[in-house]
């Protein structure tokens, strides 16, 4: 392709991918009290509270007269971005697939199949994170003051520590399709394993939202481990192309 229609092809991508996310935010906007309570579950049980008859959380609060909207903007847009994932990942690979050779665009299947719960595995494992990054973090709070939490920054939180697990599982995803495409080999990704790690550890202190040791080693533990194994996976690849390469040889 010409350089000018690479930019079209990326443009129909990314309008293909928002209008996916806007999709799937329309059911976030549906589903947003609910979706909102289990949000709040790690500073305040709004259920609870309703019970009790208070109604509220006085730990958590909306600010502005555009508070209100704008929070349940970020919230639909959250759960368009996840519920809509496996459209967007599959436009990510459409874009790059023309630039590969037709044996290799039939691991678009597996790529999607496989991206999809990667992505998925991870937010869910940075949902599960956090209630204990929140209760590490407001532990720091002095007993003689009490902590008012603004929701939309709370939420801003929320997204970062989900975005930052859903992207960075990820990894494995990326160098398997890669060592399948012929681009990285198997002794490509593993022999420098200690930079790898380095890297692991540098990504997860840069990005993780909440900076405790916790957080950053719930999130480096299992990259650590998926990048092991994306390379032993890759390194079976190799072993099974050298094998093929040797029988139509001889």
């Amino acid at each position: 392709m010409p350089l000018l229609e690479h930019f079209r092809e990326l443009r129909k991508r990314i309008v293909r991918a928002a209008a996916a996310i806007l999709l799937g935010s329309g059911i976030g906007w549906v589903l947003y009290p609910k979706i909102v309570n289990t949000l709040a579950q790690p500073i305040c049980e709004l259920h609870r509270a309703g019970i009790s008859g208070l109604g509220h959380c006085g730990s958590l609060y909306v600010s502005g007269v555009l508070g209100p909207l704008n929070l349940q903007v970020t919230v639909s847009f959250l759960v368009g971005i996840i519920f809509a994932s496996p459209l967007w990942l599959y436009q990510l690979w459409a874009f790059v697939a023309p630039g590969l050779h037709r044996r290799e665009k039939k691991y678009s299947f597996i790529f999607i199949s496989t991206a999809t719960p990667f992505f998925l595995g991870g937010a869910y494992l940075g949902y599960l994170t956090l209630p204990i990054a929140v209760k590490t973090l407001l532990g720091f709070t002095p007993a003689s003051l009490n902590n008012l939490v603004r929701f939309d920054e709370y939420l801003n939180f929320v997204l970062k520590l989900i975005l930052v697990f859903g992207g960075a599982f990820e990894l494995p995803v990326l160098l398997v399709a890669l060592n399948l495409a012929g681009v990285l080999s198997g002794k490509a990704i593993v022999k420098p394993w200690r930079m790898a790690i380095f890297g692991i550890a540098f990504f997860t202190a840069a990005f993780s939202p909440t900076g405790d040791p916790l957080t950053m080693s719930i999130l480096a533990i299992p990259l650590v481990a998926l990048y092991f194994g994306a390379g032993g996976i890759a390194l079976l690849n190799d072993r099974r192309k050298a094998k093929r390469a040797k029988r139509a040889a001889e």
